[in-house]
């Protein structure tokens, strides 16, 4: 597969294994940017709502989501870098697409269409796509399922969050 100029062959040196990482953080973005996009307004309907104690400011969610973005992008490389996408990594990577749709659609089911019933399906299933990711990621390159464990705390997280605000809010998130 040396000739093969797809950044998304089997790796077969540094240089076009470095790309990839390029590759993967651009595809990670282009969720994250979608939805970055539906949040636009997200600071001020955040602040309308009704949180429990424990939420975090709107402040925290940009640095916070920067930082898991490049995790992610960085773990599903590892997955690539060592094993293309043959096989198992096949798999694990589809998963990892997947997972990224359904992490920007939650922004727009929340936060533009403001449904919370939906939001909360969505990151109920975007956590077991996260969980599945990360166990096929741990079978085949266990340093990339370990940069996904804190992306699942996180999700996790903003599922309690999610589910409190929408309890606590049933006038604005139907």
């Amino acid at each position: 597969m040396a000739g093969n100029t797809s950044p998304f062959s089997a790796p077969s040196g540094r240089p076009r294994a470095a790309s990839g990482w390029f590759v993967w953080l651009g595809l990670t973005l282009l969720a994250g940017g979608l939805g970055a996009w539906a949040s636009a307004s997200a600071p001020s309907f955040y602040a309308e709502l009704t949180r429990p104690a424990w939420a975090p400011p709107a402040s925290w969610f940009g640095p916070v989501w920067s930082a898991l973005y490049l995790m992610m992008a960085t773990a599903a490389w590892l997955v690539w870098r060592a094993h293309g996408l043959q096989g198992r990594a096949r798999v694990a990577l589809a998963l990892f697409v997947l997972q990224l749709g359904f992490n920007a659609l939650w922004t727009w089911l929340f936060f533009v269409w403001r449904t919370g019933l939906w939001a909360f399906v969505d990151i109920s299933l975007l956590w077991l796509l996260i969980a599945a990711t990360t166990a096929r990621f741990w079978a085949l390159q266990r340093a990339a399922a370990g940069l996904m464990l804190p992306y699942l705390a996180w999700v996790s997280f903003a599922a309690a969050l999610s589910w409190a605000v929408w309890h606590a809010n049933p006038g604005l998130l139907g």
